[in-house]
């Protein structure tokens, strides 16, 4: 079978603080409709990587393709949509009004809103304003957002964050999915999630690249053929 030919590529992207290198010529792919994992140790330079890549931050080397073509910074909300983890948007609003306004500034309909909502259980929290809302809720009301935009690729960080296993096995499938006809980039901080719900898996440590690939990619790198995601983050991270 052809592999498809990659709807994101990132080549030697580096970003520095005076002489401290945080990425230090991170390359990868993203496939149509892949889940693609970044994990690392606290400081890998995973969040600074996200923002790079959607242009939050200015890389200071390194490009991006979308369908093979120059994307740059400037055009990278038209493609990519980032979910940044610890915000709460609209905070004195109640939570149906920011669902509305989300959905009404991509052009959406009411049917599809009420949809998300009711698949991401949010409900009994609509009367709420954001400020008021439980960690839970607050990451439900951030997923359904993130559901409400139009862009082709979904960079979640720590989408997982505040849910129990069954909330987050939920979600993981809601995730699936959306991946059918979106491709996402997850940072996840738990190894388990990142096991369950990704196609590949984009390791960094000290921002550079470790790994790329599957759990059985990494697990061989790592030297370990029948090891589990936190035995071989441990082995190659050492």
């Amino acid at each position: 079978m052809t592999q498809a030919a990659p709807l994101l590529s990132v080549r030697g992207m580096i970003k520095r603080y005076g002489e401290a290198t945080v990425l230090d010529g991170v390359d990868f792919d993203l496939s149509p409709g892949e889940i693609l994992g970044i994990i690392g140790p606290n400081g890998a330079g995973k969040t600074t990587l996200m923002e790079c890549l959607v242009g939050l931050l200015s890389a200071d080397g390194g490009e991006v393709r979308l369908h093979g073509e120059p994307l740059p910074a400037a055009r990278r909300r038209e493609a990519m949509f980032y979910l940044p983890d610890g915000i709460a948007p609209w905070s004195d609003q109640p939570v149906w009004r920011a669902t509305g306004l989300f959905r009404e500034l991509h052009g959406l309909g009411a049917e599809r809103e009420a949809t998300v909502v009711r698949r991401l259980e949010l409900k009994p929290v609509l009367a709420k304003r954001v400020s008021e809302l439980s960690k839970g809720y607050r990451r439900r009301l951030l997923l359904v957002l993130a559901l409400l935009t139009p862009q082709p690729i979904l960079i979640l960080d720590e989408p997982f964050d505040g849910f129990d296993l069954r909330q987050t096995l939920h979600v993981m499938d809601l995730l699936r999915e959306v991946a059918a006809e979106r491709a996402l980039i997850l940072s996840i901080h738990q190894l388990k999630d990142a096991e369950r719900i990704c196609d590949r898996l984009l390791l960094l440590d000290a921002g550079r690249r470790l790994g790329l690939g599957t759990l059985a990619d990494l697990a061989a790198q790592a030297g370990a053929a029948h090891a589990d995601l936190e035995e071989v983050f441990l082995g190659l991270t050492h």
